[in-house]
C-alpha cells in the first residue's frame, strides 16, 4: 500500500502507553523484527511487540540512567548512553537476560548521538566533549576518533552505511566516507540561516533514498540536497529560541518529514512541495521523539507517554492486508 497524503490524513492513535514516570527520551524500531524499544527519564527501558501492540517487558538502569537508546541488528540487544553522573560509558545490553555484554569507554562528557550502521556492527557516538567516535560491537576498542568544532556535535549514517554526516557549529555539516574517514571530510556545506547563530544542530538524518538530508536547530528543520547541500525547504516547529530542537524524521519513502511541535501536535510536511500535509493531535505534552516503522505503516511518537499511530483500516487498508495491532 502506497503512503499518500490521503492515507496520512486517516492516521489516528491505535494504542497509547501512559505508564512512564517522566519524558520518553528515545525510541527505536528494530530493522527486521516487529519490535520497538524505548528509554525514559524514569530510567526504564521498555520493549514492545509492534505486531500485537503490547509491552513485552521492562528493565531499569537506576544507577546510570538511560538515553540515546538504539537497537543493534540483534532483536534482543541494544546500545545506550547514560544521563546520570559523570560516567559517560556506552553500554551494550542484552534485553534477554538484562546483562551488559560490553562497555565502551572514551567520552568525557554527555553523549548527544548514538547510531548504528545499517549494514554492519559499526556504530557511532558524538558527545559534548567535541568528539565523534566510531566503534565496533565486537570489541570495546574505539575504531576511530574525530575531534570536531562545536560543543554539541550530532552525527548520522546514510541508509547504505557508506557515508556519515557530522553536524558542527555555525551551521556546518561535514560528510565522511566510512572507509576513509581518517583522511577528513570529502565534502562540507553550510546551512545559510545558521551561519551566524550559536545554537548547534541537535539532529541530522539522511533520507532512505540518499537524496535528501534534514537537520534540526532549535525550532527549525532544514531540508537539504544530500549531494550539494542546497537548502530546499525550511519547516518551523514553534520551539522558542534557546530550547533544544525536537526529533524529526523522514518517512520510509522519503516523501515526507515528520516532527513534534511546540503546540503538542506532530506535523507532517511534503518534501516535494514543502507544504503541511496533516497534523496529528492527541499528545498531552510536546512530542520530543518520533520514529517510523521501517516496514509497516506504523508511527511511534512520545512525550511523557508513547503513542502508536496507524491509518484507519476501514478506509485505506485492502481486505487481505496484514496490519499491525488488528
Amino acid at each position: 500500500m502506497q503512503l499518500t497524503e490521503d492515507v496520512l490524513r486517516t492516521f489516528g492513535m491505535g494504542r497509547v502507553f501512559k505508564n512512564y514516570q517522566g519524558r520518553v527520551n528515545s525510541i527505536d524500531f528494530h530493522r527486521s523484527e516487529d519490535l520497538l524499544v524505548t528509554a525514559g527519564e524514569d530510567d526504564a527501558i521498555r520493549l514492545y511487540n509492534t505486531q500485537t501492540g503490547m509491552e513485552i517487558k521492562h528493565l531499569f538502569s537506576k544507577k546510570h540512567g538511560v538515553c540515546n537508546l538504539c537497537y543493534t541488528h540483534a532483536p534482543q540487544a541494544v546500545v545506550h548512553a547514560s544521563n546520570k553522573g559523570m560516567d559517560h560509558t556506552l553500554r551494550y545490553l542484552s534485553l534477554h537476560d538484562n546483562r551488559y555484554l560490553r562497555y565502551f569507554k572514551g567520552h568525557t562528557q554527555q553523549v548527544t548521538t548514538l547510531c548504528l550502521s545499517p549494514k554492519n556492527d559499526l556504530f557511532m557516538s558524538a558527545a559534548q566533549d567535541r568528539q565523534v567516535r566510531l566503534w565496533d560491537l565486537r570489541t570495546n576498542i574505539c575504531q576511530g576518533l574525530l575531534t570536531v568544532p562545536g560543543q554539541q556535535p550530532c552525527a548520522a549514517f546514510d541508509q547504505q552505511g557508506l557515508v556519515f554526516g557530522v553536524g558542527t557549529d555555525k551551521g556546518v555539516i561535514k560528510l565522511f566516507d566510512v572507509r576513509s574517514y581518517a583522511q577528513g571530510p570529502f565534502d562540507a556545506f553550510t546551512v545559510g540561516p545558521e551561519l551566524h547563530t550559536t545554537p548547534p544542530f541537535s539532529h541530522i538524518q539522511f533520507s532512505a533514498d540518499g537524496k535528501l538530508m534534514l537537520c534540526v536547530a532549535e525550532g527549525h528543520i532544514y531540508q537539504l540536497d544530500a549531494f550539494n547541500g542546497t537548502l530546499l525547504q525550511t519547516y518551523n516547529t514553534g520551539v522558542p529560541a534557546g530550547s533544544p530542537g525536537l526529533s524529526a524524521i523522514f518517512s520510509p519513502d522519503s516523501n515526507y518529514i515528520l516532527s513534534g511541535c511546540a503546540d503538542r501536535s506532530v506535523s507532517i510536511w511534503s518534501t516535494r512541495t514543502g507544504q503541511l500535509v496533516h497534523l496529528l493531535n492527541g499528545h498531552a505534552g510536546v512530542p520530543t521523539t518520533v520514529q517510523w516503522h521501517p516496514r509497516r505503516m506504523l508511527l511511534a511518537t512520545a512525550c511523557n507517554a508513547l503513542a502508536f499511530w496507524v491509518p484507519d483500516p476501514k478506509t485505506v487498508v485492502p481486505p487481505n492486508y496484514s496490519f499491525p495491532m488488528q
